[in-house]
Formats: structure tokens, sequence, C-alpha cells
């Protein structure tokens, strides 16, 4: 079905066409035809994070950044869904256009901007969501907090979602708001970090359940940056790592007329790249912190190399895009034929 919905979309501006896409997985949803978008994968049980997924392919951040169409997303068979990114106030992200499709590439830039209601508005709609399964939070800042006082508006976050949340997610890696990545740098990483681990154990021992808290990384950096990220996580502590946001590299799509739109690159271009992050970081953990890998995927193999590459889970958002929802179930028989 979605072959035949495709070209009417891309007649549309990107970002109508995503919001019309949520909309119609709903009416999917509602009307009990979500099997008709895609059949749901064969389970392929995966122990992860101290959790249990269905199966190892999830649903990226960014797409439900309210997390209002939970249960409908869920329907389409993903492993676990992560909504997001949200931010302590809503706000409406950077001027429009901000989303291009590139569709010789399988590709994507945008420059959304954490455009979200706020997560309070987050929270309610997680709240009316019937879905029993894994849930990530992801969770960031407003553009006009400083830098110097980021970690107040992940602690708000972190608060308000814990009691909702499967997992957290901290989101210091979209090239979309100003000086966000500079949280990477390992001193400003080390004291962020820390007192984010300070908070999660707190809330650990007032909801006495310990939720996982993961980071979420740029492709875009150096060895010695990844050496330094390594060490910080290993020595506080965290959860788990996702290999990657979208890349501000555009090598890979040199010459197209959207080329050189500000934003991150997502979907087939950021593959390689992301790949070989995951890949490093896999060697540098040791097998300690378990790694999800996103970036680039747009077939079953995608997957595949991705837990190839060290990896306990994957996900996608930009590959729906372009190949649908029938990619999971293309994902879920990649993994179990690797296994």
């Amino acid at each position: 079905m979605y072959a035949l919905a495709r070209p009417f979309l891309f007649c549309l501006d990107a970002e109508r066409a995503h919001d019309l896409g949520l909309v119609s997985i709903e009416a999917a949803y509602r009307t009990g035809t979500s099997a008709l978008l895609a059949p749901r994968p064969k389970p392929l049980p995966v122990e992860a994070l101290g959790l249990r997924f269905d199966n190892p392919v999830g649903l990226a951040a960014g797409l439900d950044k309210n997390g209002a169409y939970v249960d409908a997303l869920a329907a389409l068979g993903f492993g676990f869904i992560e909504v997001g990114t949200t931010t302590p106030r809503a706000q409406a992200g950077n001027p429009k256009p901000r989303m291009f499709r590139l569709p010789e590439h399988e590709a994507v830039i945008n420059r959304l901007g954490f455009n979200n209601g706020g997560v309070d508005a987050l929270v309610r709609n997680v709240e009316r969501a019937t879905f029993g399964g894994v849930l990530g939070i992801n969770i960031g800042k407003n553009k006009d907090t400083p830098n110097e006082r980021a970690v107040e508006d992940y602690l708000h976050c972190l608060e308000r979602v814990y009691a909702r949340a499967s997992y957290v997610t901290v989101n210091i890696s979209s090239p979309n708001t100003q000086g966000l990545r500079d949280l990477q740098e390992e001193e400003t990483l080390k004291r962020f970090i820390g007192t984010l681990r300070e908070a999660q154990e707190r809330l650990a021992a007032q909801h006495r359940v310990r939720k996982p808290m993961l980071l979420k990384i740029a492709p875009d950096l150096s060895d010695t940056e990844l050496d330094a990220i390594a060490e910080v996580l290993l020595a506080a502590g965290v959860d788990g790592l996702i290999c990657t946001n979208t890349t501000i590299d555009r090598t890979a799509v040199a010459g197209h007329r959207y080329a050189n739109e500000a934003g991150g690159l997502s979907g087939k271009p950021a593959f390689a790249k992301s790949t070989e992050v995951l890949g490093g970081m896999a060697r540098r953990l040791g097998g300690k912190i378990p790694l999800i890998g996103v970036g680039g995927i747009v077939s079953g193999a995608d997957a595949a190399a991705k837990i190839a590459a060290g990896a306990t889970l994957v996900q996608f958002y930009t590959g729906m895009v372009y190949r649908g929802p029938g990619l999971i179930g293309d994902c879920v028989e990649a993994i179990r034929a690797r296994a």
C-alpha cells in the first residue's frame, strides 16, 4: 500500500508529507487496518538494557516528537518506539522550509530545531497511550537556554518523563540547536553526565525502579573525541549509547541542489559514517555498554550490518520515508537470518 501512497506524499512539501503520514498511520490504527500498511514481523525477542524487546528494530526519535502516535506506530510492528526530542518548554523550531528530500540519494536534510509542544504535552500524550512495550523518550534543551545552564533543561525533562519512559535518551548531538554538540566535549560531558547520573539514581530510589539512561552522539567526531567519550561513559556507568544522529558532512550528496542546505543529513548517505562510528565505539567499550545502531538503514541488509558492527538494537526513521513500514519486517528477518 505504501508504494501507492508514496508518489502522492512526495508531491507534497517534505514536512507536510511527514505530518500527513502520521495522520494516515493513526487512521489505519483506529480503523484496524494497520496490517494493510505492513504485516507485523514474527517475534524476535531481545534482552538489553535490563528490558525485553519484542524484536530488535525500533523507531528512531524525530518522527513522533510529541508522543502523540505511540499506539499507531507500535501497531506497525516496531520492537520499541522512541519519541521526542522533547524540551522543557514548547518551541516552534527553526523557520520553514526546514526539511528537504533528496530522493536520488534516499536521504533527507532537516533543520527542524527541536520543534515540539514541550515536555508536559508529551507526558500527557504518552499517559493516554496503551502501548505496553518498550518506550524510549528522547530529551533535549530549549534553543534559548545557554549551554552553561543546559543541564537544568535535561534535569527537568528527565524528572518529568522518568515515570513514563522505559528508557531515557539524552540528545546532545543534533546539529540544529546552536552549540548543542559542544556538550560532547570531554570535560563538559564529564560534568554534564555526572549530574544526570546522580539525578537518575535519585529518581530510581524515589520511583523504586531504575530506568536506563542512554546518550546519543554525532557521527562527525574525531577518533580523539570518540576516545574521550568512551572513557566518560565507562567511568560514569551510562547504560547505553546510540550511534548516531544526523551528519553535517555533505560529501556523499555533493552537487545536489539541496546539498548546501543547513541541517542534518540522514538516510542512505549517513550509513557508512554512522556504522564506522558504531564499530569504533563497540571496540572502545568492549561490550560493557549496549549500543543502538542508527543511521542510513534503508534495507534489511543495512540493519544486519549494524548488528555485525556491534549493535544490539537498531533504529531508523528516514528509511521509512523511502521504503515504508515494510522495512520493519525486512530488518527483523535480516537480523534473524544473521543469528
